[in-house]
Protein backbone atom coordinates (compact mmCIF):
# COMPACT_ATOMS: atom_id res chain seq x y z
CA UNK A 1 0.00 0.00 0.00
CA UNK A 2 2.78 2.44 0.94
CA UNK A 3 4.56 1.85 -2.36
CA UNK A 4 1.37 2.54 -4.33
CA UNK A 5 0.83 5.78 -2.43
CA UNK A 6 4.42 6.84 -2.96
CA UNK A 7 4.15 6.21 -6.69
CA UNK A 8 0.94 8.20 -6.82
CA UNK A 9 2.52 11.10 -4.97
CA UNK A 10 5.59 10.93 -7.20
CA UNK A 11 3.25 11.23 -10.18
CA UNK A 12 1.64 14.32 -8.61
CA UNK A 13 4.98 16.00 -7.94
CA UNK A 14 6.05 15.29 -11.51
CA UNK A 15 2.97 16.97 -12.95
CA UNK A 16 4.73 20.31 -13.20
CA UNK A 17 7.58 18.78 -15.18
CA UNK A 18 5.19 17.01 -17.53
CA UNK A 19 3.40 20.32 -18.01
CA UNK A 20 6.70 21.87 -19.01
CA UNK A 21 7.35 19.13 -21.52
CA UNK A 22 3.81 19.39 -22.89
CA UNK A 23 4.44 23.06 -23.68
CA UNK A 24 7.25 22.08 -26.01
CA UNK A 25 5.81 21.84 -29.52
CA UNK A 26 6.17 18.60 -31.45
CA UNK A 27 6.80 20.42 -34.74
CA UNK A 28 8.58 23.58 -35.85
CA UNK A 29 8.36 25.99 -38.78
CA UNK A 30 11.76 26.03 -40.51
CA UNK A 31 12.62 28.84 -42.90
CA UNK A 32 14.90 28.21 -45.85
CA UNK A 33 15.61 29.62 -49.31
CA UNK A 34 12.63 27.62 -50.60
CA UNK A 35 10.16 29.06 -48.06
CA UNK A 36 8.79 27.84 -44.75
CA UNK A 37 8.17 24.15 -44.05
CA UNK A 38 6.78 22.22 -41.10
CA UNK A 39 9.22 19.69 -39.64
CA UNK A 40 9.30 17.46 -36.59
CA UNK A 41 11.04 18.98 -33.59
CA UNK A 42 13.48 16.06 -33.62
CA UNK A 43 14.62 17.17 -37.08
CA UNK A 44 15.66 20.67 -35.96
CA UNK A 45 19.42 21.18 -36.17
CA UNK A 46 21.68 23.83 -34.67
CA UNK A 47 21.73 26.84 -36.99
CA UNK A 48 18.24 26.31 -38.44
CA UNK A 49 16.10 29.43 -38.78
CA UNK A 50 12.72 28.84 -37.13
CA UNK A 51 9.58 30.95 -37.37
CA UNK A 52 7.68 31.43 -34.09
CA UNK A 53 4.17 32.76 -34.69
CA UNK A 54 2.19 34.79 -32.13
CA UNK A 55 0.86 32.55 -29.35
CA UNK A 56 3.11 29.61 -30.26
CA UNK A 57 5.60 27.95 -27.95
CA UNK A 58 9.26 28.54 -28.77
CA UNK A 59 10.42 25.21 -30.29
CA UNK A 60 14.00 25.18 -28.96
CA UNK A 61 16.70 27.34 -27.38
CA UNK A 62 17.92 29.99 -29.78
CA UNK A 63 18.72 33.60 -30.61
CA UNK A 64 16.22 36.06 -32.08
CA UNK A 65 17.36 37.24 -35.52
CA UNK A 66 14.17 38.97 -36.67
CA UNK A 67 11.07 40.47 -35.10
CA UNK A 68 10.04 41.78 -31.71
CA UNK A 69 7.72 40.27 -29.12
CA UNK A 70 7.18 39.65 -25.41
CA UNK A 71 7.79 36.06 -24.30
CA UNK A 72 6.21 34.45 -21.23
CA UNK A 73 9.12 32.73 -19.43
CA UNK A 74 7.24 31.93 -16.20
CA UNK A 75 7.65 28.19 -16.72
CA UNK A 76 11.43 28.64 -16.47
CA UNK A 77 11.95 31.61 -14.16
CA UNK A 78 8.77 31.72 -12.10
CA UNK A 79 8.27 35.36 -13.13
CA UNK A 80 4.82 36.14 -14.55
CA UNK A 81 5.81 39.34 -16.41
CA UNK A 82 6.61 38.63 -20.10
CA UNK A 83 10.13 39.51 -21.22
CA UNK A 84 10.69 41.72 -24.26
CA UNK A 85 12.67 40.04 -27.04
CA UNK A 86 14.45 41.85 -29.84
CA UNK A 87 17.12 40.71 -32.34
CA UNK A 88 20.09 39.33 -30.42
CA UNK A 89 18.07 38.21 -27.39
CA UNK A 90 18.15 34.59 -26.22
CA UNK A 91 14.95 32.53 -26.02
CA UNK A 92 14.28 29.22 -24.29
CA UNK A 93 12.44 26.26 -25.75
CA UNK A 94 8.94 25.77 -24.33
CA UNK A 95 8.39 29.43 -23.37
CA UNK A 96 5.32 31.10 -24.89
CA UNK A 97 5.55 33.81 -27.52
CA UNK A 98 3.25 36.82 -27.20
CA UNK A 99 1.67 38.91 -29.92
CA UNK A 100 4.71 39.45 -32.13
CA UNK A 101 6.24 37.15 -34.71
CA UNK A 102 9.85 36.04 -34.23
CA UNK A 103 12.47 34.31 -36.30
CA UNK A 104 15.09 32.53 -34.20
CA UNK A 105 18.30 30.69 -34.99
CA UNK A 106 18.46 27.37 -33.14
CA UNK A 107 21.39 27.31 -30.68
CA UNK A 108 20.70 24.12 -28.69
CA UNK A 109 18.49 21.17 -29.56
CA UNK A 110 17.34 17.93 -27.99
CA UNK A 111 18.97 16.97 -24.69
CA UNK A 112 21.12 20.12 -24.77
CA UNK A 113 18.19 22.52 -24.31
CA UNK A 114 17.53 24.28 -21.02
CA UNK A 115 14.20 22.51 -20.57
CA UNK A 116 15.68 19.05 -21.08
CA UNK A 117 18.48 19.80 -18.63
CA UNK A 118 16.01 21.07 -16.03
CA UNK A 119 13.91 17.93 -16.27
CA UNK A 120 17.00 15.70 -15.96
CA UNK A 121 18.42 17.62 -13.01
CA UNK A 122 15.10 17.76 -11.18
CA UNK A 123 14.65 14.01 -11.59
CA UNK A 124 18.14 13.48 -10.18
CA UNK A 125 17.51 15.86 -7.28
CA UNK A 126 14.27 14.10 -6.35
CA UNK A 127 16.29 10.91 -5.89
CA UNK A 128 18.90 12.61 -3.71
CA UNK A 129 18.95 12.28 0.07
CA UNK A 130 18.56 15.07 2.61
CA UNK A 131 20.74 14.95 5.76
CA UNK A 132 17.56 14.61 7.86
CA UNK A 133 17.08 11.23 6.20
CA UNK A 134 20.04 10.06 8.29
CA UNK A 135 17.91 10.27 11.45
CA UNK A 136 15.22 8.09 9.89
CA UNK A 137 17.88 5.62 8.73
CA UNK A 138 19.32 5.34 12.24
CA UNK A 139 15.89 4.77 13.72
CA UNK A 140 15.02 2.23 11.02
CA UNK A 141 18.16 0.21 11.82
CA UNK A 142 16.71 -0.48 15.27
CA UNK A 143 13.05 -0.28 14.33
CA UNK A 144 12.48 -3.70 12.75
CA UNK A 145 14.30 -5.80 15.39
CA UNK A 146 12.70 -3.65 18.10
CA UNK A 147 9.19 -4.23 16.79
CA UNK A 148 9.88 -7.95 16.39
CA UNK A 149 11.03 -8.09 20.02
CA UNK A 150 7.91 -6.20 21.18
CA UNK A 151 5.71 -8.65 19.24
CA UNK A 152 7.41 -11.62 20.91
CA UNK A 153 7.06 -10.03 24.36
CA UNK A 154 3.40 -9.26 23.65
CA UNK A 155 2.77 -12.88 22.68
CA UNK A 156 4.50 -14.20 25.80
CA UNK A 157 2.77 -11.76 28.18
CA UNK A 158 -0.69 -12.53 26.84
CA UNK A 159 -0.05 -16.24 26.92
CA UNK A 160 1.38 -16.04 30.46
CA UNK A 161 -1.64 -14.06 31.61
CA UNK A 162 -3.85 -17.07 30.86
CA UNK A 163 -5.24 -15.97 27.52
CA UNK A 164 -5.58 -18.42 24.66
CA UNK A 165 -2.90 -18.99 22.04
CA UNK A 166 -5.17 -17.34 19.45
CA UNK A 167 -5.52 -14.16 21.52
CA UNK A 168 -1.80 -13.97 22.15
CA UNK A 169 -1.03 -14.51 18.46
CA UNK A 170 -3.62 -11.92 17.43
CA UNK A 171 -1.99 -9.26 19.60
CA UNK A 172 1.50 -10.10 18.32
CA UNK A 173 0.35 -9.95 14.68
CA UNK A 174 -1.39 -6.58 15.29
CA UNK A 175 1.90 -5.18 16.62
CA UNK A 176 3.77 -6.33 13.50
CA UNK A 177 1.14 -4.90 11.14
CA UNK A 178 0.62 -1.49 12.72
CA UNK A 179 4.37 -0.89 13.00
CA UNK A 180 5.03 -1.12 9.25
CA UNK A 181 7.85 1.42 8.62
CA UNK A 182 6.36 2.85 5.41
CA UNK A 183 5.61 6.25 6.92
CA UNK A 184 9.05 6.52 8.47
CA UNK A 185 10.75 5.58 5.19
CA UNK A 186 8.71 8.06 3.12
CA UNK A 187 8.78 11.02 5.52
CA UNK A 188 11.84 12.78 4.13
CA UNK A 189 11.92 11.59 0.48
CA UNK A 190 8.34 12.73 -0.07
CA UNK A 191 9.11 16.25 1.16
CA UNK A 192 12.20 16.37 -1.06
CA UNK A 193 10.29 15.26 -4.17
CA UNK A 194 7.54 17.83 -3.76
CA UNK A 195 9.94 20.66 -2.81
CA UNK A 196 12.17 20.03 -5.82
CA UNK A 197 9.16 20.10 -8.16
CA UNK A 198 7.86 23.28 -6.53
CA UNK A 199 11.29 24.86 -6.93
CA UNK A 200 11.40 24.01 -10.64
CA UNK A 201 8.05 25.78 -11.10
CA UNK A 202 9.39 28.85 -9.31
CA UNK A 203 12.71 29.22 -11.12
CA UNK A 204 14.76 27.54 -8.38
CA UNK A 205 16.57 24.46 -9.65
CA UNK A 206 17.60 22.23 -6.74
CA UNK A 207 20.49 19.99 -7.76
CA UNK A 208 20.63 18.03 -4.49
CA UNK A 209 18.46 17.83 -1.39
CA UNK A 210 21.36 18.45 1.00
CA UNK A 211 21.87 21.96 -0.43
CA UNK A 212 18.20 22.77 0.05
CA UNK A 213 18.25 21.64 3.67
CA UNK A 214 21.47 23.52 4.47
CA UNK A 215 20.08 26.72 2.94
CA UNK A 216 17.29 26.63 5.53
CA UNK A 217 19.84 26.69 8.37
CA UNK A 218 22.32 29.13 6.75
CA UNK A 219 22.97 32.25 8.84
CA UNK A 220 25.44 34.02 6.52
CA UNK A 221 25.18 34.95 2.85
CA UNK A 222 28.29 35.92 0.90
CA UNK A 223 27.17 37.42 -2.37
CA UNK A 224 29.13 38.33 -5.47
CA UNK A 225 28.67 41.88 -6.75
CA UNK A 226 28.78 41.83 -10.54
CA UNK A 227 25.70 40.25 -12.07
CA UNK A 228 24.21 39.44 -8.67
CA UNK A 229 23.80 42.70 -6.76
CA UNK A 230 24.40 44.78 -9.89
CA UNK A 231 23.04 44.43 -13.40
CA UNK A 232 26.27 42.84 -14.63
CA UNK A 233 26.25 45.14 -17.67
CA UNK A 234 28.84 47.82 -16.91
CA UNK A 235 29.48 50.70 -19.27
CA UNK A 236 32.70 52.61 -19.88
CA UNK A 237 32.45 56.02 -18.21
CA UNK A 238 36.00 57.34 -18.64
CA UNK A 239 39.26 56.79 -20.52
CA UNK A 240 42.45 58.41 -19.23
CA UNK A 241 45.94 58.49 -20.77
CA UNK A 242 49.31 59.33 -19.26
CA UNK A 243 51.35 62.17 -20.71
CA UNK A 244 52.50 61.32 -24.22
CA UNK A 245 49.68 58.82 -24.91
CA UNK A 246 46.30 59.23 -26.57
CA UNK A 247 42.99 58.13 -25.01
CA UNK A 248 41.93 56.40 -28.23
CA UNK A 249 45.14 54.36 -28.15
CA UNK A 250 44.46 53.34 -24.54
CA UNK A 251 40.92 52.24 -25.41
CA UNK A 252 42.14 50.41 -28.53
CA UNK A 253 44.76 48.42 -26.60
CA UNK A 254 42.28 47.55 -23.83
CA UNK A 255 39.56 46.52 -26.28
CA UNK A 256 41.93 44.38 -28.36
CA UNK A 257 42.91 42.43 -25.24
CA UNK A 258 39.48 42.30 -23.63
CA UNK A 259 37.81 41.14 -26.87
CA UNK A 260 39.17 37.69 -26.06
CA UNK A 261 37.75 37.68 -22.50
CA UNK A 262 34.25 36.75 -21.29
CA UNK A 263 34.20 39.04 -18.23
CA UNK A 264 31.36 41.64 -18.08
CA UNK A 265 33.95 44.43 -17.92
CA UNK A 266 35.52 43.06 -21.09
CA UNK A 267 32.18 43.34 -22.89
CA UNK A 268 31.84 46.94 -21.70
CA UNK A 269 35.27 47.85 -23.09
CA UNK A 270 34.61 46.08 -26.38
CA UNK A 271 31.28 47.88 -26.75
CA UNK A 272 32.90 51.27 -26.14
CA UNK A 273 35.52 50.57 -28.84
CA UNK A 274 33.22 49.06 -31.46
CA UNK A 275 33.88 51.94 -33.86
CA UNK A 276 37.66 51.54 -33.57
CA UNK A 277 39.87 49.26 -35.63
CA UNK A 278 41.45 46.78 -33.25
CA UNK A 279 44.96 45.37 -33.77
CA UNK A 280 45.64 41.63 -33.74
CA UNK A 281 46.60 40.12 -30.39
CA UNK A 282 48.91 37.11 -30.12
CA UNK A 283 50.11 35.02 -27.18
CA UNK A 284 46.93 35.91 -25.27
CA UNK A 285 46.80 34.92 -21.56
CA UNK A 286 43.96 35.49 -19.10
CA UNK A 287 44.63 35.48 -15.35
CA UNK A 288 41.27 35.00 -13.63
CA UNK A 289 40.41 37.79 -11.23
CA UNK A 290 43.42 39.92 -12.22
CA UNK A 291 43.66 40.77 -15.92
CA UNK A 292 44.74 39.81 -19.43
CA UNK A 293 47.89 40.18 -21.49
CA UNK A 294 49.18 39.49 -24.98
CA UNK A 295 51.35 40.89 -27.70
CA UNK A 296 50.38 43.71 -30.06
CA UNK A 297 52.80 44.37 -32.93
CA UNK A 298 55.48 42.51 -30.99
CA UNK A 299 55.11 44.57 -27.80
CA UNK A 300 53.65 43.12 -24.58
CA UNK A 301 50.28 44.65 -23.76
CA UNK A 302 48.48 44.22 -20.41
CA UNK A 303 45.09 45.23 -19.01
CA UNK A 304 43.91 44.55 -15.48
CA UNK A 305 43.97 45.72 -11.87
CA UNK A 306 46.87 47.56 -10.21
CA UNK A 307 48.24 44.40 -8.61
CA UNK A 308 48.34 42.67 -12.00
CA UNK A 309 50.25 45.54 -13.62
CA UNK A 310 52.76 45.61 -10.77
CA UNK A 311 53.26 41.85 -11.14
CA UNK A 312 54.11 42.54 -14.80
CA UNK A 313 56.70 45.15 -13.79
CA UNK A 314 54.57 48.21 -14.54
CA UNK A 315 53.88 51.01 -12.05
CA UNK A 316 50.40 52.59 -12.39
CA UNK A 317 50.84 55.13 -9.56
CA UNK A 318 51.12 58.01 -12.05
CA UNK A 319 47.34 57.59 -12.49
CA UNK A 320 46.59 57.69 -8.75
CA UNK A 321 44.66 60.97 -8.77
CA UNK A 322 42.31 59.82 -11.53
CA UNK A 323 41.82 56.43 -9.85
CA UNK A 324 40.83 58.05 -6.55
CA UNK A 325 38.20 60.26 -8.17
CA UNK A 326 36.75 57.47 -10.32
CA UNK A 327 36.66 55.18 -7.30
CA UNK A 328 34.60 57.71 -5.33
CA UNK A 329 32.12 57.65 -8.18
CA UNK A 330 31.84 53.85 -7.94
CA UNK A 331 33.70 53.04 -11.16
CA UNK A 332 35.97 50.03 -11.61
CA UNK A 333 39.35 50.82 -13.12
CA UNK A 334 41.20 48.73 -15.71
CA UNK A 335 44.84 49.76 -16.02
CA UNK A 336 46.43 49.49 -19.46
CA UNK A 337 50.12 49.04 -20.26
CA UNK A 338 52.18 48.60 -23.42
CA UNK A 339 55.85 47.88 -23.94
CA UNK A 340 56.68 47.86 -20.24
CA UNK A 341 54.97 51.17 -19.41
CA UNK A 342 51.56 52.13 -18.03
CA UNK A 343 49.78 54.13 -20.74
CA UNK A 344 46.41 54.83 -19.16
CA UNK A 345 43.21 53.42 -17.77
CA UNK A 346 39.65 52.60 -18.73
CA UNK A 347 36.92 53.03 -16.09
CA UNK A 348 33.59 51.21 -16.23
CA UNK A 349 30.64 51.45 -13.92
CA UNK A 350 27.92 48.94 -13.17
CA UNK A 351 24.50 49.86 -11.81
CA UNK A 352 22.58 48.36 -8.92
CA UNK A 353 19.65 46.13 -9.82
CA UNK A 354 16.41 48.08 -9.27
CA UNK A 355 15.04 45.83 -6.51
CA UNK A 356 18.39 44.75 -5.02
CA UNK A 357 18.21 46.86 -1.86
CA UNK A 358 14.67 45.79 -0.92
CA UNK A 359 15.40 42.11 -1.56
CA UNK A 360 18.66 42.19 0.41
CA UNK A 361 16.78 43.77 3.31
CA UNK A 362 14.21 40.96 3.11
CA UNK A 363 17.00 38.35 3.21
CA UNK A 364 18.53 40.11 6.22
CA UNK A 365 15.17 40.07 8.02
CA UNK A 366 15.06 36.34 7.34
CA UNK A 367 18.16 35.88 9.48
CA UNK A 368 21.02 36.13 6.97
CA UNK A 369 24.09 38.25 7.70
CA UNK A 370 25.09 39.55 4.25
CA UNK A 371 28.62 40.18 3.02
CA UNK A 372 29.38 41.37 -0.52
CA UNK A 373 32.52 39.94 -2.11
CA UNK A 374 34.06 41.48 -5.21
CA UNK A 375 37.27 41.77 -7.16
CA UNK A 376 36.64 45.49 -7.64
CA UNK A 377 38.60 48.10 -5.74
CA UNK A 378 37.71 49.31 -2.26
CA UNK A 379 36.20 52.64 -3.35
CA UNK A 380 33.99 51.18 -6.10
CA UNK A 381 32.82 48.36 -3.83
CA UNK A 382 31.99 50.81 -1.04
CA UNK A 383 29.72 52.81 -3.34
CA UNK A 384 27.71 49.74 -4.41
CA UNK A 385 27.56 48.41 -0.82
CA UNK A 386 26.24 51.75 0.39
CA UNK A 387 23.60 51.91 -2.37
CA UNK A 388 22.51 48.33 -1.64
CA UNK A 389 22.42 48.80 2.13
CA UNK A 390 25.09 46.14 2.73
CA UNK A 391 27.05 46.73 5.93
CA UNK A 392 29.94 44.38 5.23
CA UNK A 393 31.94 43.93 2.04
CA UNK A 394 35.31 42.59 0.97
CA UNK A 395 36.99 44.18 -2.05
CA UNK A 396 39.94 43.48 -4.37
CA UNK A 397 39.47 39.74 -3.92
CA UNK A 398 40.95 37.13 -6.21
CA UNK A 399 39.01 33.86 -6.72
CA UNK A 400 41.19 32.34 -3.98
CA UNK A 401 40.43 35.35 -1.80
CA UNK A 402 36.69 34.75 -2.08
CA UNK A 403 37.23 31.11 -1.14
CA UNK A 404 39.38 32.15 1.85
CA UNK A 405 36.67 34.56 2.98
CA UNK A 406 34.14 31.73 2.97
CA UNK A 407 36.56 29.45 4.86
CA UNK A 408 37.15 32.11 7.52
CA UNK A 409 33.42 32.58 8.11
CA UNK A 410 32.95 28.83 8.40
CA UNK A 411 35.79 28.59 10.93
CA UNK A 412 33.97 31.25 12.93
CA UNK A 413 31.05 28.85 13.24
CA UNK A 414 28.86 30.32 10.50
CA UNK A 415 26.75 28.28 8.09
CA UNK A 416 27.68 30.04 4.86
CA UNK A 417 25.75 30.31 1.61
CA UNK A 418 27.60 31.80 -1.37
CA UNK A 419 25.80 33.21 -4.40
CA UNK A 420 27.70 34.06 -7.58
CA UNK A 421 27.70 33.74 -11.33
CA UNK A 422 31.24 33.88 -12.71
CA UNK A 423 34.16 31.54 -13.34
CA UNK A 424 36.00 33.40 -10.58
CA UNK A 425 33.24 32.43 -8.13
CA UNK A 426 33.67 28.66 -8.61
CA UNK A 427 36.27 28.17 -5.80
CA UNK A 428 34.07 30.03 -3.30
CA UNK A 429 30.99 28.10 -4.42
CA UNK A 430 32.85 24.85 -3.80
CA UNK A 431 34.01 26.02 -0.35
CA UNK A 432 30.59 27.18 0.91
CA UNK A 433 28.10 25.13 2.92
CA UNK A 434 25.47 26.10 0.35
CA UNK A 435 26.44 27.08 -3.20
CA UNK A 436 23.98 29.11 -5.27
CA UNK A 437 24.63 29.95 -8.91
CA UNK A 438 22.82 32.43 -11.10
CA UNK A 439 21.38 30.71 -14.16
CA UNK A 440 22.65 33.57 -16.32
CA UNK A 441 26.21 32.91 -15.16
CA UNK A 442 29.09 30.75 -16.33
CA UNK A 443 28.95 26.98 -16.78
CA UNK A 444 31.73 26.59 -14.18
CA UNK A 445 29.62 28.32 -11.52
CA UNK A 446 26.48 26.36 -12.42
CA UNK A 447 28.25 23.01 -12.39
CA UNK A 448 29.73 23.75 -8.94
CA UNK A 449 26.49 24.91 -7.32
CA UNK A 450 23.93 22.93 -5.35
CA UNK A 451 21.13 25.31 -6.31
CA UNK A 452 20.69 27.27 -9.55
CA UNK A 453 18.49 30.35 -9.82
CA UNK A 454 17.27 30.15 -13.40
CA UNK A 455 16.54 33.85 -13.81
CA UNK A 456 19.63 34.77 -11.84
CA UNK A 457 18.21 37.49 -9.58
CA UNK A 458 17.83 38.15 -5.87
CA UNK A 459 14.08 37.61 -5.98
CA UNK A 460 14.73 33.97 -6.89
CA UNK A 461 17.24 33.76 -4.02
CA UNK A 462 14.54 34.89 -1.60
CA UNK A 463 12.18 32.28 -3.06
CA UNK A 464 14.85 29.61 -2.61
CA UNK A 465 15.25 30.55 1.06
CA UNK A 466 11.49 30.36 1.65
CA UNK A 467 11.32 27.01 -0.16
CA UNK A 468 14.18 25.61 1.92
CA UNK A 469 12.54 26.71 5.17
CA UNK A 470 9.19 25.22 4.14
CA UNK A 471 10.78 21.94 2.99
CA UNK A 472 12.73 21.39 6.23
CA UNK A 473 9.67 22.26 8.30
CA UNK A 474 7.67 19.75 6.28
CA UNK A 475 10.31 17.03 6.75
CA UNK A 476 10.21 17.51 10.52
CA UNK A 477 6.42 17.36 10.53
CA UNK A 478 6.47 14.11 8.56
CA UNK A 479 9.04 12.56 10.89
CA UNK A 480 6.93 13.64 13.87
CA UNK A 481 3.85 12.02 12.33
CA UNK A 482 5.76 8.80 11.70
CA UNK A 483 7.34 8.64 15.17
CA UNK A 484 4.17 9.69 17.00
CA UNK A 485 2.09 7.19 15.07
CA UNK A 486 4.34 4.29 16.02
CA UNK A 487 4.73 5.49 19.59
CA UNK A 488 0.94 5.45 19.93
CA UNK A 489 0.01 2.56 17.66
CA UNK A 490 2.40 -0.14 18.90
CA UNK A 491 1.24 0.00 22.58
CA UNK A 492 -2.39 0.01 21.44
CA UNK A 493 -1.79 -3.04 19.26
CA UNK A 494 0.02 -4.75 22.13
CA UNK A 495 -3.13 -4.39 24.24
CA UNK A 496 -2.21 -1.85 26.92
CA UNK A 497 -5.84 -0.70 27.07
CA UNK A 498 -7.29 -4.20 27.47
CA UNK A 499 -7.24 -4.24 31.29
CA UNK A 500 -9.32 -1.04 31.32
CA UNK A 501 -11.59 -1.44 28.29
CA UNK A 502 -11.55 -5.13 27.45
CA UNK A 503 -10.78 -4.04 23.89
CA UNK A 504 -8.11 -5.60 21.65
CA UNK A 505 -7.01 -4.05 18.34
CA UNK A 506 -7.75 -6.43 15.48
CA UNK A 507 -5.22 -7.00 12.65
CA UNK A 508 -7.67 -5.47 10.14
CA UNK A 509 -7.92 -2.22 12.09
CA UNK A 510 -4.13 -2.26 12.51
CA UNK A 511 -3.73 -2.58 8.72
CA UNK A 512 -6.09 0.34 8.12
CA UNK A 513 -4.22 2.47 10.66
CA UNK A 514 -0.89 1.59 9.02
CA UNK A 515 -2.20 2.77 5.64
CA UNK A 516 -3.52 5.95 7.20
CA UNK A 517 -0.05 6.78 8.50
CA UNK A 518 1.34 6.66 4.97
CA UNK A 519 -1.54 8.76 3.68
CA UNK A 520 -0.93 11.39 6.37
CA UNK A 521 2.76 11.69 5.47
CA UNK A 522 2.06 11.98 1.73
CA UNK A 523 -0.79 14.44 2.27
CA UNK A 524 1.40 16.64 4.45
CA UNK A 525 4.24 16.56 1.89
CA UNK A 526 1.87 17.59 -0.89
CA UNK A 527 1.01 20.73 1.08
CA UNK A 528 4.36 22.08 -0.13
CA UNK A 529 2.80 22.54 -3.56
CA UNK A 530 0.64 25.30 -2.08
CA UNK A 531 3.45 27.21 -0.39
CA UNK A 532 3.65 30.80 -1.62
CA UNK A 533 7.20 31.73 -2.60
Amino acid sequence: MGQVLELRARANTGAALRALLDLSPKTAQRRSAHGTETILLAEVAVGDELVVRPGDAVPTDGIVIEGESAVDESMITGESVPVAKTPGAAVTGGTLNGNGALVIRAARVGADTMLAKIVALVAEAQRSRAPTQGLADKVSAWFVPGVAAIAVVTFVVWLSAGFSFDYALLAAVSVLIIACPCALGMATPMSVMVAVGKGAQSGVLVRNAAALERLASADTLVIDKTGTVTEGKPKVVAVRAVAGAQENDVLTIAAALESKSAHPLAHAVAEAAKSLKLPEVTDFVSVTGKGVKGKIAGATAVAGNAEFLRSEGLDPKSLAAEVEQLGRDGATVIFVGLGGKAVGLVAAKDTLKPDAKALLEALARDGLAITMATGDGEAAAAVIAREAGIAYFAASLTPEGKSQLVDKLRRDGRVVAFAGDGVNDAPALAAADVSIAMGSGSDAAIETAGLVLLKGDLKALLRARKLARAAVRNMKQNLFFAFAYNALGVPLAAGVLYPFTGWLLSPMIAAAAMSFSSVSVIGNALRLKRVRL
